[in-house]
């Protein structure tokens, strides 16, 4: 039972749906009371986590190579716990003229505040720090940033990649 358990838990320390739900929150209620659809909501997650990728301070998360693989698998993630969120009260949905958005619940601020790691305690500093860096971007800018960083992240990958293959000769 003991194994089953452990195997569970395998690669999910970072990417379960409860953390990036509990990222969301902490993003939402930083920015309450905007909304945002979930393409968006999945740009935050990544930006906060890897703050130092855009200018920031330390990333929260460890630089892996190859993390701009993340933005390709992180919108099932980031749905997944934003429905969590959705479900104790701590995000709202709603559709507006641009389609479905999240805000933070009512109960956001509080529920966020009472978490007192470490951990969250940079989580928090991380999130009003995106916040206050892209929460105001309008859209195009805001697509056109990521483009930009995203394009980097590749290019960063291919450079990975081939000193991997040149290195295996």
């Amino acid at each position: 039972m003991e194994a089953l358990r452990e195997t569970g838990r395998k690669g999910c320390a970072f990417n379960s749906p409860l953390e990036t739900g509990i990222r969301s929150v902490g993003v939402l209620a930083a920015l309450y009371p905007k909304a945002f659809d979930l393409q968006r909501m999945v740009a935050f997650d990544y930006l906060v986590v890897h703050t130092a990728d855009v200018g920031g301070p330390a990333s929260l998360h460890p630089d892996l190579p190859l993390r701009s693989a993340e933005l390709l698998v992180r919108r099932e993630l980031v749905e997944r716990g934003l429905h969590l969120m959705m479900s104790r009260k701590l995000v709202d949905r709603a559709a507006d003229t641009t389609g479905i958005v999240y805000r933070a619940g009512e109960m956001a601020d509080v529920f966020f505040s009472t978490l007192t790691s470490e951990y969250m305690s940079l989580l928090q500093l991380r999130a009003q720090w995106v916040a206050e860096v892209f929460g105001d971007m309008g859209d195009d800018q805001f697509r056109m940033l990521m483009r930009e960083n995203f394009d980097k992240w590749v290019e960063q990958f291919h450079v990975i990649q081939k000193s991997s293959v040149g290195g295996a000769s």
